[in-house]
């Protein structure tokens, strides 16, 4: 038993190192997935009870200089990687940092159910046996938001679940939220951490799914990462994205249908125009609409009528 428990944490550790060597910051943990060392705080007066992954609710992040302050001890150096580990002999897998350079991680952890379903493998090429709930609510979120999943890293959970990995751009904040985003789906970001591949919980082994290795992740798409961070206070972001102003309002509309190849055309145009009358700037968009239409290979007429049916679907029962 001591042997086994000896080799898991073994293998922790070279799980680790590998990561660390590829960028990314790690923490031992424990089979419960939190975080292998205690805080040095924990018996100092006012720390009060550990406040998610992170660690305790002690202000300080490490400053002191001792080891145990959660994903703020995350580090890419092998050598305090190894210093970590063997502060945490019992440690059974490691947790990636969200949000550090270089990377950037943001985590989209979709939740499982105990059915399957088929049609839910058109999300990402990456995602094998998705669950229904989770997997069609972001499939839902990329229909309405304009959006596809890249091909990018996707780690399996032991209950049946996934993480997909994206890169966020350095100087923009993704929030941790549960559900948040859609029922099923809760986001990691700064602050936050993943369990990496190779760990080993009490519930089982994180793997990397087929056709994720030797894949880094992929750049949030633009559409989904105004999703994930809260808007500026005191400013707007219109539906196209732009915050604070109407000039470039239903510029990715725009975009989305010159990017429609022969087959979707009229399908592109249409929800795009949708959109935009649900935004309440679909007059507006219309020369545009019109125009990035007839460019892709569709009449005028054809467009002009597209769009007149969106607008009526859009507008309800008189």
């Amino acid at each position: 038993m001591a042997i086994t428990a000896r080799h898991t944490t073994t293998l922790a550790l070279a799980y680790a190192l590998s990561a660390a060597e590829s960028g990314f910051p790690v923490i031992p943990l424990s089979s419960s997935k939190l975080p292998a060392l205690r805080s040095p705080h924990r018996d100092e007066p006012g720390a009060g009870p550990g406040r998610g992954p992170g660690g305790g609710a002690h202000p300080c992040r490490g400053e002191c200089g001792r080891l145990g302050h959660g994903v703020h001890d995350a580090t890419t150096d092998p050598a305090a990687v190894r210093a970590l580990f063997a502060a945490a002999p019992w440690a059974t897998g490691y947790g990636i940092a969200c949000g550090r350079a270089p990377h950037h991680l943001v985590g989209i952890d979709l939740d499982v159910t105990p059915t399957t379903s088929a049609a839910a493998t058109a999300t990402t090429a990456t995602t094998a046996d998705p669950t229904p709930d989770s997997v069609a609510a972001l499939q839902q979120l990329a229909f309405q938001h304009l959006f596809t999943l890249p091909e990018t890293v996707v780690v399996l959970t032991p209950s049946g679940g996934r993480h997909i990995w994206l890169s966020g751009p350095a100087g923009i904040t993704v929030p941790n939220s549960a559900g948040r985003l859609a029922p099923g789906i809760d986001v990691r970001g700064a602050g936050g951490y993943l369990v990496g591949p190779g760990s080993v919980t009490a519930r089982g082994a994180y793997r990397l799914a087929p056709g994720s290795a030797g894949l880094t992740p992929a750049p949030c798409p633009r559409a989904l990462l105004r999703l994930l961070t809260p808007p500026e206070r005191g400013r707007h972001a219109g539906p196209g994205g732009h915050r604070g102003g109407r000039p470039q309002q239903g510029h990715g509309l725009v975009q989305f249908v010159l990017a429609a190849h022969a087959g979707q055309r009229n399908t592109r145009l249409f929800w795009a125009a949708c959109r935009a009358y649900e935004h309440g700037f679909g007059e507006s968009l219309v020369e545009k609409l019109v125009d990035a239409a007839v460019r892709t290979g569709l009449t005028e007429h054809e467009a002009r009528a597209t769009i007149a049916s969106a607008s009526r679907l859009t507008a309800g029962p008189a």
